[in-house]
């Protein structure tokens, strides 16, 4: 079996994507600060990453718990914007990935899926976007420092692949990550959709942003490629059209949406990664 490492592991994301690669043939460590609450049969190591000594041994082996890495998932970081103050957020965030992606490379392992984010889209959106559905094609636009932070991340990881033109690095910007048992809030979102208008009323299945993960390290090629990667549908009963009309009426579109789809384009990602999103909230309210 090929061996990965998954970064945050035991988060929110990382439970989904380390259970779907261990169901694939992956063997699997996780690499966090604490372990999961999943039982799984993983190896776990206790890294913080802010610290380059300890990424540079999670990634070359420690001890008699693994020698070697195959394949790098990058998932560990602050999770969203407010949890902790700005300047924490920077330090951890963009440390842990420079230090990942250095210590990768002294590891000699050349391919790489990271989370990125929604936010460098730019989110929440006071701004509107240029254009909907928003897609990879125009330039980031961070309103946060941790959106600031993901997009320093991918200008960071252009110059990764420049040094080792075998790198083969994969960028997912997630949308909001969810599990069957969020969708039970979901319907109330209609009482006021503003509540979610912030990102485009779009979300994640945690199961998909984990097939979104393995058909990144599947991918063929080299060099940085970076996707959305959302639901394919939004959170709301309200057709898509609808929404549009009335929260963005001036902005072009750049073609038709039909019933729920979402606007956070994942036509990128279906054509590129064969990412074939199976899970709706809609199957389980």
């Amino acid at each position: 079996m090929a061996r990965v490492a998954v970064t945050g592991g035991s988060g929110k994301l990382g439970r989904a994507c380390v259970r779907d690669l261990v169901e694939h043939g992956w063997e699997v460590v996780n690499l966090d600060r604490r372990p999961s609450p999943d039982e799984l049969p993983v190896v776990y190591s206790q890294v913080d990453l802010t610290d380059y000594g300890q990424a540079v041994e999670a990634l070359t082996g420690i001890d008699d718990r693994f020698d070697g890495i195959d394949a790098l998932v990058h998932l560990a970081a602050i999770p969203a914007p407010g949890l902790q103050p700005n300047s924490a957020v920077f330090r951890n965030n963009v440390l842990s990935t420079y230090n990942v992606f250095a210590a990768a490379r002294l590891a000699g392992i050349t391919n790489i899926v990271w989370a990125s984010s929604e936010t460098v889209l730019g989110l929440p959106f006071e701004t509107p976007p240029p254009y909907l559905p928003v897609d990879e094609e125009y330039a980031p636009r961070p309103e946060s420092t941790y959106s600031l932070v993901k997009t320093m991340e991918e200008t960071m990881v252009d110059q990764f692949c420049r040094w080792n033109p075998e790198l083969k690095a994969t960028g997912l910007r997630f949308s909001n990550v969810m599990y069957p048992e969020d969708y039970a809030a979901f319907p109330a979102f209609d009482d006021d959709p503003e509540l979610r208008r912030w990102n485009l009323w779009s979300y994640i299945d945690a199961r998909d942003g984990a097939l979104a993960v393995r058909r990144g390290l599947e991918r063929e090629g080299t060099g940085k490629e970076v996707f959305v990667i959302a639901s394919p549908d939004t959170v709301m009963t309200t057709p898509t059209a609808d929404l549009v009309a009335r929260y963005y009426p001036d902005l072009e579109l750049k073609r038709p949406v039909e019933g729920h789809e979402t606007l956070l384009s994942i036509d990128k990602a279906r054509r590129l990664l064969g990412y074939d999103p199976e899970h709706s909230w809609r199957n389980h309210v």
